[in-house]
């Protein structure tokens, strides 16, 4: 697969260099999706679907199959991973998905670069588990949806990370060297965009479900859905080093609005430990303080 050495000039030209590689997924995703293959009369679909679910990468790619395999027919969106399972048949998913490029192989020449995007995995795993725990308690019509989209909110950094790894290695290290710096900032400092407006242009490129699409986007942040999974991205960033970090108060205080529970409900259900909530519970905190990461 190749890199991207350089910034382009257009996010079209970003979407083409992207929409020509294959996009890698997990080593671990690989693996399960072999030994599956040889006891496949015994896998359901939410096995499957919960396997996918652990990896944005595999996620994306499934949904992105889904459409550009669309039928005639198919006049309704699929939006979780659970349906579109369903809808290839156990079988044909695991032969369609046999064999795939993985992320520890593209990175195998950069592995600060590995380090990196294995962290933002799991922060977007952690913004995941945020969203549908608090789309639960919104009483949400489609708990899954809320979850794919928060999910992939962090893809493009995902897919920076493995496509240009030294470009976004010095987006980092700028937001190292000056923590007050945006990461929207520093990444149109770097790759000429922000990775929120690649983001918006790859999912559009690649037709995902418009449900989708809009809960990604923090200009419907009307929307309480699209609250839920921007507040689930910004509360899992703000937390992937600790529960110190100053912006958390006002996270909090805008997801309490948003699901209308004290704090000292929400930080049972966040389990912060006891320090930490302790100290949080006697912060303060703007509800209009809180968004947009970034």
């Amino acid at each position: 697969m190749a890199l991207i050495t350089h910034a382009f000039d257009s996010l079209d030209a970003y979407t083409a260099f992207l929409n020509h590689e294959s996009i890698p997924v997990l080593k671990h995703t690989v693996k399960e999706l072999q030994a599956m293959r040889e006891q496949e009369d015994s896998i359901n679909g939410r096995t499957v679907a919960a396997l996918v679910l652990s990896d944005p990468m595999m996620t994306l790619k499934v949904l992105m199959h889904i459409e550009a395999n669309r039928r005639a027919r198919q006049n309704h969106d699929i939006t979780t991973i659970e349906r579109a399972v369903m809808m290839m048949g156990i079988s044909p998913f695991l032969r369609e998905f046999s064999e795939l490029p993985t992320i520890e192989g593209q990175l195998a020449a950069h592995p600060r670069a590995l380090v990196g995007v294995l962290k933002v995995i799991s922060r977007a795993r952690r913004a995941a588990r945020y969203a549908r725990d608090w789309a639960i308690v919104r009483h949400d019509l489609d708990v899954d949806e809320v979850t794919v989209a928060a999910l992939l909110s962090e893809a493009t950094d995902i897919l920076c990370w493995c496509f240009a790894p030294t470009l976004t290695q010095q987006v980092y290290e700028m937001q190292r060297v000056d923590r007050s710096l945006r990461s929207t900032t520093a990444q149109r400092s770097v790759f000429n965009f922000s990775a929120k407006e690649l983001q918006l242009a790859l999912v559009h490129h690649w037709h995902l479900p418009e449900l989708l699409i809009s809960m990604m986007d923090e200009r419907q942040l009307g929307n309480p859905r699209v609250s839920t999974v921007q507040l689930a991205t910004s509360l899992a960033r703000h937390t992937a080093q600790g529960w110190d970090n100053p912006a958390i108060p006002d996270d909090l205080s805008a997801i309490e609005k948003l699901l209308h529970i004290s704090r000292e409900n929400l930080l049972h259900r966040l389990n912060v430990p006891h320090d930490a909530a302790a100290l949080l519970l006697a912060a303060g905190g703007n509800p209009d303080g809180a968004l947009p990461v970034g």
